[in-house]
């Protein structure tokens, strides 16, 4: 949905430092059609998608919750995680069957705490993430919601 790729973990994080992280991870399977996390819920995890689709929406009064993005394999959904008050901003549903590497978001942060060079370039990646999905959910909603021909 986005009109450009969102940045990789794998790309971004040294290989210590994504040993490291996916050390402290564990295997989860997500059936097709089921709520990963709601908007407003208590970020307390996030995934690396290892296959399948997860779609990203935000609510809309007297409306179904609108679709704004998608995280694919490879991606990391979910970063409420690292910001107080660890609220998603977002919902979370299972569009195919997705497999994911789960991780708590609080054992991370003490791993990014303890290693200033790890926390400095996970903190990086997921602003640059953070920016990425929130232009992408502004393109969405616009094309959604804004009057045709307003030229926004």
């Amino acid at each position: 949905m986005s009109n450009s790729n969102p940045p990789r973990l794998a790309a971004a994080l040294s290989p210590e430092h994504r040993d490291r992280l996916m050390g402290t991870g564990h295997a989860v399977d997500f059936p097709e059609g089921t709520r990963i996390f709601e908007e407003g819920g208590y970020a307390d995890r996030f995934w690396i998608v290892r296959t399948g689709t997860v779609t990203l929406d935000v609510r809309v009064p007297g409306k179904r919750p609108a679709v704004v993005d998608s995280v694919n394999a490879g991606e990391l959904l979910g970063w409420s995680w690292l910001f107080e008050p660890f609220r998603w901003h977002f919902g979370g549903e299972a569009m195919t069957r997705v497999r994911a590497d789960e991780f708590d978001s609080a054992a991370v942060r003490m791993l990014m705490d303890a290693d200033p060079r790890f926390g400095s370039a996970l903190d990086h990646f997921v602003g640059r993430l953070l920016a990425h999905r929130l232009v992408s959910a502004r393109v969405r909603l616009l094309d959604l919601y804004a009057p045709h021909g307003s030229g926004l």
